[in-house]
């Protein structure tokens, strides 16, 4: 009985085995053909800024030990780079902002009344 399993086996992992492979009358000699390496399908979109749903959506190849070095690389450079334009936009609309307030503040009436002085304590002008 024992002898029977251990020949069973045997037939079973050959066949297997010659499946994978592709043995018996393939014309590509017994070995698996050589796959194609994965690219990235649906890169950030060159045209316009990327948005929330182009990062979601995004699905990066990956390679025998994970992710494909170059591929990630260049998804966040570009991410990082436009993270970096849309901060320095943040800053400049910021600084404009804070102009505009500052000039609805203290705009050009503050000084038509009189009442501004020159030093501290010093009663105002008429």
């Amino acid at each position: 009985m024992f002898l029977f399993l251990v020949v069973a086996m045997v037939v079973v992992v050959a066949a297997v085995t010659l499946a994978v492979v592709g043995g018996g009358g393939s014309d590509s000699g017994g070995v698996l053909p050589e796959a194609a390496p994965e690219h990235l399908v649906d890169p950030l979109p060159a045209t316009r800024p990327v948005g929330r749903a182009d990062v979601e959506a995004l699905r990066l190849p990956l390679a025998p030990r994970g992710y494909r070095m170059g591929d990630v690389d260049d998804v966040l450079g570009r991410l990082g780079a436009e993270l970096a334009e849309r901060d320095a936009r943040i800053a400049e609309l910021e600084a404009a902002l804070a102009g505009v307030q500052a000039r609805a503040v203290g705009g050009a009436d503050l000084f038509k009344d009189g009442s501004f002085t020159d030093t501290p304590g010093e009663e105002p002008r008429s």
